[in-house]
């Protein structure tokens, strides 16, 4: 038996085409009566999204300028639509799209300033947590410990500068020359609902991510002194619980 065309997923697939290009989707009614209403309708659609695109991505777009992120977001929006009127989950596509963007080959750091910016919303967004007491951590041989990290915090690599060029974009931001080779960062919310974004070395990223992966302190340090990251998050009470032999 053939399965019949669905009217109403046809003329969804219709609206949506029309949202994008300068015409008022057919089937709606008299042609005259609907163009005025539905550019109002498409504008609205296009500039909200854009406006929710450069709230989650504030750097890319001072990177690329207001006119062209505005270009571009229209692009993006057309390809990747929401899928849900939540919108807290749109954008994650945002990335790749920059990744495969042509107009923005020649700046090939932005996918990862994009991630960067990506990584700090979601945070931002994470569970809260409680914060575990930290004397735990000085009652006998912590290296079979468990931290269990609090949920907004994430471990961040780039091959390009993007830590410092998120940085160098930031209100009142000092302007000073740009380092050579990757960069590594902690993200996470603070308990004042701050997301900082704090350098690590490459030996700290690689505690962190052995950590998020929930390994032992004595492994997850494997060789190399955790307490500078360690002091980061005890600083900023990203230690959500203490697991293990402690009193």
């Amino acid at each position: 038996m053939s399965v019949q065309p669905d009217p109403h997923a046809a003329m969804q697939a219709r609206f949506h085409d029309a949202l994008w290009v300068q015409a008022t989707p057919d089937g709606l009614g008299p042609q005259e009566a609907l163009d005025r209403r539905f550019l109002v309708y498409r504008n609205n659609v296009q500039h909200g999204l854009s406006s929710a695109l450069s709230q989650r991505f504030p750097v890319i777009e001072r990177l690329v300028g207001t006119e062209f992120f505005k270009a571009m977001a229209r692009v993006f929006a057309a390809s990747h639509p929401p899928q849900s009127p939540v919108m807290i989950d749109w954008g994650g596509d945002f990335p790749a799209f920059l990744a495969a963007f042509e107009p923005v080959a020649k700046l090939p750091y932005l996918p990862d300033v994009a991630r960067l910016e990506l990584a700090r919303g979601h945070a931002y967004h994470a569970a809260d947590a409680s914060v575990a007491d930290p004397s735990a951590l000085a009652a006998g041989d912590p290296s079979d410990l468990c931290l269990i990290l609090a949920p907004s915090v994430r471990a961040y690599r780039s091959d390009w500068p993007a830590v410092s060029i998120w940085a160098l974009n930031q209100p009142g931001a000092q302007q000073t020359p740009l380092p050579q080779g990757p960069q590594f960062a902690l993200i996470a919310r603070t308990r004042g609902y701050d997301v900082p974004v704090l350098a690590l070395d490459a030996a700290q990223h690689a505690v962190l991510c052995r950590l998020i992966a929930g390994e032992p302190l004595g492994r997850a340090a494997a060789g190399t002194d955790p307490t500078a990251i360690l002091t980061l998050l005890l600083q900023h009470g990203l230690i959500s619980s203490i697991e293990g032999d402690t009193p």
